[in-house]
């Protein structure tokens, strides 16, 4: 198992647990395996990964935002390029999210499910809020209550406008920028360390879970990954191409062919960050994108352009609240718009992060966090999936703002109207 990666030992995990959990199935009406190997070793094991996430998902989002916000301080140096790129993130970002919700509840991946009998707790779902409540609520009162309370919008406010000042303030408090940066290598390998608890987390849930429900789980495992990659495929080809063909006027074709060695790299390593040097030197070399544009947009999205990660949490925010039996309100949808497209922001780009970002989606509007352990799952395939869009979404938006800007060095050899 020490010579098998992470990918790797997650399958063994969700393999071993399906399989253990379907045999235990039959055997639930011994008091034995019901009392001290379902209720007892499985759930144990399970609940020990799930708390370890509620442990890092605060400190995680407060540093990460802190950092990302207080290296956004090129933004006034390039104005329009600044602020053209923050929109674009930030606007794909809510519709990759639109396109999550309409595709999860087109396919209703966890409808007809109930797994609320894995707990004894009684669920509930947080009462509906208006959308100026919402908007409200994003300004914390009391900064301190609202980390204790694990109120995921406020945090979130609270950790930009302090990334902000940093980034105001300038060299002027260099010791600050770095203790910053510090923590957030410090949470990074914390999660590295979580994530370490993943194969046996996932064991635990999985077998749980087909130890109680039997058979009755694979299905709508598998409509939930259908469901992210059909999102995933539509926010690539409506909006992506779209910017693409109609904004940056270049041939999709062309695009593809240049830029699918960094999307495989994406594919195959999970990690966003680990593309950043290969996305730099493709948009300058292949696309004739000058370094003014480059340099900022793609290390900029890599911070916040997280698209592929905020439909993830879309479809699963959905999954969990049908699989448990709960209706989202309209209230909900808007409040999972807006804390999944922040959420983003705070993503780092490594392998794992992204699921563990999707408890500060599920602790604001209400949904247990033992739902995640499903979706943990078969997370490493769809991080795969949602890793490429990412970066492509950060090439794409650098094309589209060099385009704009007129700041790409030589001619593009194929343009669409041509």
């Amino acid at each position: 198992m020490k010579k098998l990666n992470l990918t790797n030992r997650i399958f063994i995990g969700l393999i071993s647990g399906i399989i253990l959990g379907i045999i235990m199935h039959n055997f639930t009406e011994i008091p034995f395996i019901k009392t001290y190997v379902i209720d007892f070793t499985f759930h144990f094991m399970g609940n020990i990964f799930i708390r370890s996430i509620r442990m890092l998902v605060i400190p995680l989002v407060i540093f990460s935002l802190i950092l990302g916000a207080s290296g956004i301080e090129d933004v006034s140096k390039l104005g329009r390029i600044g602020i053209k790129t923050l929109i674009f993130y930030l606007g794909t970002t809510a519709v990759a999210i639109l396109i999550s919700l309409f595709v999860g509840n087109l396919i209703n991946p966890g409808l007809g499910v109930e797994l609320s009998s894995i707990e004894n707790t009684k669920i509930t779902i947080s009462q509906s809020k208006s959308f100026v409540q919402i908007l409200l609520g994003m300004i914390p009162v009391n900064p301190i209550e609202s980390m204790a309370k694990g109120e995921m919008l406020s945090i979130i406010t609270f950790s930009i406008i302090i990334g902000v000042a940093i980034s105001l303030l300038n060299d002027k408090i260099p010791v600050v920028k770095k203790i910053v940066s510090e923590i957030n290598i410090i949470n990074l390998k914390l999660v590295e360390m979580v994530m370490l608890l993943a194969p046996f987390g996932v064991f635990g849930l999985i077998a749980q879970t087909f130890a109680t429900l039997g058979y009755a789980a694979i299905i709508p495992i598998f409509k939930y990954l259908l469901a992210v990659v059909i999102a995933l495929l539509l926010h690539a080809l409506i909006t992506y191409q779209g910017l693409l063909v109609f904004v940056a006027k270049y041939n999709p074709l062309t695009f593809l062919k240049k830029f699918s060695p960094v999307m495989i790299l994406g594919f195959s390593t999970s990690s966003s960050a680990a593309c950043l040097p290969s996305s730099l030197k493709t948009m300058e070399e292949d696309f004739g994108v000058s370094t003014t544009v480059a340099a900022f947009t793609l290390p900029l999205g890599n911070t916040i352009n997280m698209d592929g990660t905020a439909i993830m949490q879309g479809v699963a925010t959905i999954f969990i609240a049908q699989v448990y039996g709960i209706d989202l309100t309209m209230g909900n949808y808007v409040t999972i718009i807006l804390t999944a497209t922040l959420a983003s922001i705070g993503t780092a780009g490594v392998p794992g992060v992204g699921v563990i970002m999707l408890g500060m989606v599920l602790t604001e509007i209400g949904l247990p966090l033992e739902g995640i352990g499903l979706v943990m799952g078969i997370d490493r395939v769809v991080d795969m999936f949602r890793t490429a869009i990412n970066v492509t979404g950060d090439a794409i938006c650098t094309l589209v703002i060099a385009k704009t800007e007129n700041n790409i060095i030589e001619p593009l050899e194929n343009i669409t109207s041509k």
